[in-house]
């Protein structure tokens, strides 16, 4: 898989790829991440990729011309199966949206900033728009980190145990159910019985039962 990211602030993404899980999928050839300057595709002599909004109104909006020659360019160079924007206006990251996504060879991230991006650059080029919860940060560029995380664990080779992401939180619509490790007791807390019984058919019924427990009671709305 091949993620490229349009962002104006490209040292905000460095140091979430060049540790762990993502790092390690980068050395294995598994994912390629590359991070474009949007500044790096404007005409402008002093480098200015926002202007006022037309209309008036707080806040600068990112100009059509620069993101439309970074995303020509790099279409002309492969093909892209999804041109996904980031933004609070959007449906919401789900575990099914990273499962998908996880499938595909070629995508885009443009991240927003100050007040958004030029409507016409979502009406031209987004195939798909996510948010990652309902709040506005400074950018876009840390949501596309969390984006890319979510995508990329998923993608077979990446964790050492591939079984692993299966059983996360969301994979079946439930939240996952409690987990422990050694010791067996501390500070007059042990582990459940049932877990250090060896019965795997029982042991499999106990994380059912509690997975529907735990999302009853912190996300009832899942059970819908």
């Amino acid at each position: 898989m091949r993620i490229d990211i349009i962002t104006v602030v490209p040292e905000l993404l460095k140091s979430p790829f060049e540790h762990s899980i993502i790092k390690r999928a980068q050395e294995k050839d598994l994912v390629e991440i590359h991070t474009h300057n949007l500044r790096d595709y404007t005409n402008n002599t002093y480098k200015q990729v926002d202007d006022y909004q037309f209309g008036g109104g707080a806040g600068m909006v990112l100009m059509i011309e620069p993101i439309d020659q970074c995303i020509s360019k790099l279409q002309s160079e492969r093909k892209y199966d999804e041109i996904i924007y980031v933004t609070p206006d959007a449906p919401l990251l789900t575990q099914k949206t990273a499962n998908n996504l996880s499938l595909k060879e070629n995508i885009i991230i443009l991240t927003g900033h100050y007040k958004g991006v030029d409507q016409r650059v979502r009406d031209l080029y987004i195939t798909k728009e996510i948010s990652i919860g309902d709040y506005v940060l400074s950018g876009g560029e840390l949501a596309a980190a969390v984006i890319c995380d979510s995508i990329i664990r998923l993608i077979p080779g990446v964790l050492g145990d591939e079984t692993s992401a299966l059983t996360d939180s969301f994979q079946d619509d439930l939240l996952a159910p409690p987990v422990y490790t050694r010791p067996s007791e501390y500070k007059n807390l042990k582990v459940p019985e049932i877990l250090l019984s060896g019965n795997f058919p029982k042991i499999e019924e106990w994380r059912q039962e509690k997975a529907i427990e735990r999302t009853n009671k912190i996300r009832p709305d899942l059970m819908k």
